[in-house]
């Protein structure tokens, strides 16, 4: 298996962008970590990466190799999970890719649920935009991606896609805080709180507000939904989540409450749990993938 050991190594200068901090991580020389470079660069007849004055880019031929071995690595993590089966002991490593929404509640519980019943099974788990999430399938770096209001999906395989209506979240004392919904109309005369625009809230948003010809009042934007969702504590501000993300705690606990925006003013968006195509998951992945799909099928409690 050395030519794996040789493949983790270029793997790692990819995502180091730099021989030297590639070696630092791995606890190698520079120097022979740039020998192996050079020696597989030699075998192949081109160069893989091109040297930049502070730090090393794939070459289009270094592209290729790098999905080769990113499905060799792949491939060999399934096979390890395939064997620790057969001994009953379920061990592995997944890789999720996430909206934000997913962070608070829905994914601890889901890990935690899943570690209980398989203890070695380690998990990554990493915040990435919509667009972002689906390339991180692409290149390996995750196994699976839950991704409200993809961009493509063109090279990504859904599992399962559940409707997730967006809330609108203020004070306990905001004005609008007695309704049971909020139309789009009534949220024109507050400041808004308003994810950047990569995000599929926003982009739900600013397309009902286009079809109705409303400006939305963006006072404050950011890329964290946690601070949109405590900046609304004092005032009246509106910020926005959609349903899985909403606290679970009580009204009087968070001092935020959660509003559904009018289903013919802002229609539900989608949740995708996805992986990519023709991609053969690790057993820890396919089995966690597993969970999540039964978990909604039994009906995941969304507050």
């Amino acid at each position: 298996m050395r030519h794996l050991l040789l493949f983790r190594h270029i793997d790692a200068v990819v995502k180091a962008g730099s021989i030297r901090k590639a070696a630092e991580v791995l606890a190698i020389t520079q120097s022979a970590l740039n020998r192996q470079i050079l020696a597989i660069e030699e075998e192949l007849g081109v160069q893989i990466f091109e040297r930049l004055p502070r730090g090393v880019r794939l070459s289009t031929a270094g592209e290729l190799l790098v999905l080769h071995i990113r499905n060799q690595l792949s491939d060999f993590e399934r096979l390890q999970s395939q064997i620790a089966d057969l001994s009953g002991v379920r061990r592995g490593h997944v890789n999720i890719a996430c909206s934000q929404a997913l962070l608070p509640y829905f994914l601890p519980s889901q890990i935690e649920h899943y570690r209980s019943e398989h203890p070695g099974v380690t998990f990554n788990v990493t915040v990435r935009d919509r667009e972002a999430a689906e390339e991180a399938l692409v290149n390996y770096s995750a196994d699976v991606a839950l991704i409200f209001e993809p961009v493509r999906l063109a090279d990504c395989q859904t599992l399962l896609t559940i409707l997730q209506p967006i809330h609108a979240v203020m004070g306990t004392n905001h004005p609008l805080a007695t309704k049971t919904e909020v139309s789009l109309e009534e949220l024109v005369d507050f400041p808004l709180a308003l994810p950047s625009l990569p995000y599929g809230v926003r982009s739900l948003l600013e397309a009902a507000a286009s079809r109705m010809n409303i400006e939305l009042n963006s006072a404050i934007e950011s890329d964290s939904f946690e601070f949109l969702r405590h900046v609304v504590v004092h005032g009246r501000t509106v910020a926005f989540q959609i349903e899985i993300g909403l606290p679970m705690a009580s009204e009087e606990d968070t001092g935020v409450v959660s509003r559904p925006l009018r289903d013919r003013d802002v229609p539900a968006g989608r949740l995708h749990l996805a992986q990519l195509k023709n991609r053969s998951l690790p057993v820890a992945a396919a089995r966690f993938a597993d969970q999540i799909q039964s978990t909604f099928a039994e009906g995941f409690d969304c507050p």
